[in-house]
C-alpha cells in the first residue's frame, strides 16, 4: 500500500476522473472510473469501482468492483438506448441531451463515514447508506441503510446491528471521525486495542 497524502489522493493508474473532489489521505483503485464524487478524508475505493454523483464520507471502504450511484435509462420512452441522449455521438447536427445528464446529476448517491461496501456491490441512485453501516459483498442497495446497520441481498435487507442502537448513537454523538489527524494517531492503540464499548467509555 503506498504512502497516502496530505493534500489530497493518491490515483491509481487506469483510472477515469471526472469531475471529482477528494479530501486528504484518500486513495482511487487501478482502473476505477469516479464522475461527480465528493470523496472525504481518508476514504478509499478498490480497483474497478465506478462511483457517480455521489457524496462519500470519511473513513469510507469502497471494496473492488463496487457501482454507487449507477446511471440510469429512460424506462417511459421508445428506446432505452442512449442515442436518445448522447446523441452527438451519432449525429453531427444532433445535441447531446443536457436536461437528462442534469436530473441525472442531481440524483446523488450519499455514503456516510466509517462504512464499508463489500465486494461487487451496488448502492442505487439517492440511496443514503448511514454512518458506521456495513454492505455485504454482492448486495444490490435500493432502500436508504440506517447507520450501523449491516444489509446483505438483492435487493439489499437488513441482516442485524453492527452496534447495539445505544452504542451506534453514542459513536455518532462522538463523532471520532471529525478528529485531528494528530489525535487519531495519538488514540491509535485504543482504536486498534479497545472494544467499541470500551472506546466509548474512554473517549466519549
Amino acid at each position: 500500500m503506498p504512502r497516502l497524502r496530505a493534500d489530497g489522493a493518491v490515483i491509481h493508474p487506469d483510472c477515469e476522473i471526472t469531475d471529482c473532489e477528494f479530501g486528504a489521505f484518500t486513495e482511487v483503485g487501478r482502473s476505477s472510473r469516479l464522475a461527480h464524487v465528493a470523496m472525504g478524508e481518508y476514504s478509499y475505493c478498490d480497483r474497478v469501482c465506478d462511483l457517480a454523483n455521489a457524496e462519500i464520507g470519511k473513513f469510507a471502504n469502497i471494496a473492488s468492483f463496487v457501482r454507487v450511484g449507477a446511471t440510469d435509462h429512460p424506462l417511459d420512452r421508445a428506446s432505452l438506448h442512449h442515442f436518445l441522449y448522447r446523441s452527438e455521438s451519432y449525429w453531427e447536427d444532433a445535441e447531446d441531451d443536457a436536461a437528462w445528464f442534469a436530473q441525472r446529476r442531481m440524483r446523488v448517491a450519499r455514503i456516510g463515514h466509517d462504512t464499508w461496501i463489500g465486494h461487487n456491490a451496488q448502492v442505487k441512485p439517492e440511496v443514503t447508506v448511514g454512518h458506521g453501516a456495513v454492505v455485504a459483498a454482492g448486495a444490490v442497495v435500493t432502500r436508504d441503510v440506517a447507520p450501523y446497520m449491516i444489509v446483505a441481498g438483492l435487493p439489499a435487507v437488513p441482516i442485524r446491528a453492527r452496534l447495539a442502537p445505544h452504542l451506534a448513537e453514542r459513536m455518532m454523538a462522538l463523532a471520532w471521525w471529525d478528529w485531528d489527524h494528530a489525535r487519531l494517531r495519538a488514540t491509535l492503540g485504543d482504536f486498534r486495542a479497545l472494544s467499541a464499548e470500551e472506546f466509548l467509555e474512554k473517549h466519549g
